[in-house]
């Protein structure tokens, strides 16, 4: 069982509202997590203090475009100001990093890729060290699982890809072998929004790697982009949380 998941109960409700939705709601509550940490550790009136003192120095450095030396020495002195806010601002930082970074790995196991749903087609592929050669074969046991490429395939620039159809919903053990090692990889077909690992490692072995050949998942949509770029979760999250935590500050008053 995956470390992140009991907050499963939780946060699963929020997949059935889709992933665009899912990733606005934990980025606003992330948001209002660190912004309420920040405003509680924090010396507020010594944080406002010293961002004056820091517009102050601003204002004098342009004044002093012309007096080089004076410059230096008063831009020396705002780097203080700036590394003792810095040094008040790590606190809160602290306390909430562990919190996001399991937070983080929930997402990531539910929000990164599209699952594989039943009776879709899908791949894995298997690699293998540089200069291997010879034929892997791909066994199936589940009658539900339908094979549409050969089982058994020869080694082409050091990789081999099957394509698969399963017809029912759950998880499935694929099996490799090459020569005289097996190599196993386990693959979930479901209707929700979750999904085995992408890949496993093999050390010490010609096979190296098992992947499933996922598609990513666009909780803004397969067709949307900016630029030809199309966000993935990791991307939406950190605009929202800008945005989120932008308005908060202000709104709190937050220095």
């Amino acid at each position: 069982m995956a470390w992140y998941t009991f907050l499963n109960p939780v946060m699963e409700p929020l997949l059935r509202l889709g992933p665009f939705w899912a990733v606005l709601i934990v980025s606003l509550i992330i948001s209002l997590i660190i912004t309420l940490v920040y405003k509680f550790v924090t010396n507020q009136e010594l944080m406002k203090k010293l961002k004056d003192e820091q517009k102050e120095y601003q204002q004098r450095m342009k004044s002093l475009k012309d007096q080089p030396q004076e410059m230096i020495k008063v831009q020396k002195e705002a780097m203080k100001k700036n590394m003792e806010y810095m040094k008040h601002s790590f606190k809160p930082t602290i306390i909430t990093m562990l919190p996001i970074i399991i937070i983080f790995g929930w997402m990531n196991a539910h929000l990164a890729w599209e699952p594989i749903y039943p009776g879709e087609t899908y791949s894995i592929t298997a690699f293998f060290e540089k200069g291997v050669t010879g034929e892997a074969e791909l066994i199936l046991d589940d009658k539900n699982i339908k094979l549409s490429s050969d089982a058994q395939q020869p080694i082409t620039n050091q990789e081999i890809t099957w394509r698969l159809q399963s017809k029912t919903a759950g998880p499935h053990i694929f099996e490799v072998k090459y020569q005289d090692q097996s190599y196993q990889k386990k693959v979930l077909i479901t209707q929700e929004l979750q999904y085995e690992e992408p890949f496993t490692l093999f050390q010490h072995s010609d096979l190296t790697k098992l992947q499933i050949n996922y598609t990513k998942l666009r909780p803004l949509g397969p067709n949307f982009s900016i630029f030809g770029w199309q966000p993935g979760w990791l991307g939406l999250y950190i605009f929202f949380s800008l945005v989120f935590s932008m308005a908060l500050r202000k709104g709190l008053k937050i220095y």
